[in-house]
């Protein structure tokens, strides 16, 4: 069974939302572990995945050597090796504020500290450039909540 794409208001998707989709399973969704606002939202088993190793108590640090860039155009930090797109994170920005939407690793860059750094690495970009967060992201949520470092990045509600 192939899953629905969501589509943004441009009805289009970012390259690493369409890779993702075409890798997506049989659309099981678990329980709920990193916490929806509502309390009543499910993870994905590929949210679930990548919600174990943001929170492990011993963090996998990334061998993979890649970098992020913001791709303005799909609204997606993307992290990038050579030529090789790992993953991405989904934002939409208004004003200073930018809201991160979804976390995406390919699964064959999972468990390897890949979703750790790539949440870390647009975190300190975002910073870098004087902005705050919004979290939509179940998993940058997650992250979060063991690193206290960032608190003062995200957006006070």
């Amino acid at each position: 069974m192939k899953p629905v794409l969501p589509n943004d208001d441009t009805g289009t998707l970012s390259e690493v939302e369409r890779k993702m989709a075409e890798n997506a399973g049989d659309g099981i969704e678990y329980p709920d572990e990193a916490g929806y606002p509502d309390g009543s939202g499910f993870l994905s088993e590929t949210q679930t995945a990548l919600v174990s190793e943001v929170t492990s108590a011993q963090p996998a640090r990334s061998d993979i050597n890649f970098y992020i860039v913001d791709n303005e155009e799909s609204r997606t930090y993307d992290a990038v090796s050579g030529d090789t797109l790992l993953g991405g994170i989904t934002y939409d920005r208004r004003g200073d504020v930018v809201t991160l939407i979804a976390t995406s690793v390919f699964p064959e860059f999972r468990g390897q500290g890949v979703a750790t750094e790539l949440i870390r690495k647009t975190l300190d970009d975002i910073r870098s450039h004087g902005l705050t967060v919004r979290v939509q992201c179940p998993i940058v949520a997650a992250f979060l909540d063991g690193h206290r470092e960032y608190d003062s990045l995200v957006e006070k509600s």
